[in-house]
């Protein structure tokens, strides 16, 4: 096992600790939301919002990940499932977007709530992905997940061009096999298009796939709530 985790960046706790930070962070998500529900492209509202904050990078970052537009908010809401909808139903996860996101969040980092209801990260793949020191934890609270609504399958689908994409693929196998569950795991080379193409329901927090595939479930707001886990969360919208 190695000493790799998907923690906090340094600098991290300035950024999104303090009070002060995070109405900051509220009232750009606001400004972001205003601008993108009169059509204003989501680059160009970011840097006008960067600026008017002064905002650093990754808290630009996670303003963009937190924001959506009206329409936006309102068509994701409407395909939202409950675990109640999923029984016997084949479930698409996100493989890499699922499972990072789960490591960040058994890692302590921040975790960042949108305007849709879904929660983000802000670590990336960059082509490689690496086995982090939480990775099998991550998946077993899928497995949990899998019991308790009791789904008829689960199907991880990873990004097939990311290195390592195989590695993870036979471990989760390994682990569906030793523990009797019936998964699959596929690799493909444009992931979001198969799952709006292919999926009926998905799990992805990923803001293009939410806005076209047919149904969504919240797996990380359920295995927050279920499990009650400890989450360094930042809400990112007006209470």
């Amino acid at each position: 096992m190695n000493n790799r985790n998907r923690g906090k960046n340094t600098g991290d706790d300035t950024l999104f600790g303090p009070q002060k930070q995070r109405e900051k962070l509220t009232s750009a998500v606001q400004d972001m939301y205003y601008l993108l529900s009169r059509g204003y492209a989501e680059k160009a509202s970011a840097e006008l919002v960067g600026n008017r904050y002064r905002l650093k990078t990754r808290q630009i970052q996670s303003v963009r990940g937190a924001s959506a537009s009206a329409a936006q908010i309102q068509n994701r809401k409407s395909k939202r499932l409950n675990v109640s909808d999923l029984q016997d139903k084949v479930v698409y996860l996100d493989g890499f977007n699922v499972l990072i996101l789960l490591e960040s969040l058994l890692s302590e980092a921040y975790i960042f709530e949108g305007l849709d209801g879904c929660f983000r990260d802000l670590s990336e793949v960059h082509g490689t992905y690496k086995r982090v020191n939480q990775t099998l934890a991550a998946i077993e609270l899928v497995a949990k997940f899998y019991r308790y609504s009791a789904v008829q399958k689960v199907i991880w689908i990873f990004d097939k061009p990311v290195s390592n994409s195989g590695r993870i693929r036979q471990m989760i196998l390994d682990f569906a096999l030793e523990n009797n569950m019936k998964w699959e795991i596929d690799l493909e080379f444009n992931p979001d298009k198969f799952l709006v193409e292919n999926a009926e329901i998905v799990v992805s927090s990923d803001a293009w796939i939410l806005d076209h595939c047919k149904n969504w479930f919240n797996l990380i707001q359920y295995l927050i709530d279920k499990e009650k886990l400890s989450v360094n969360l930042v809400k990112m919208l007006e209470e």
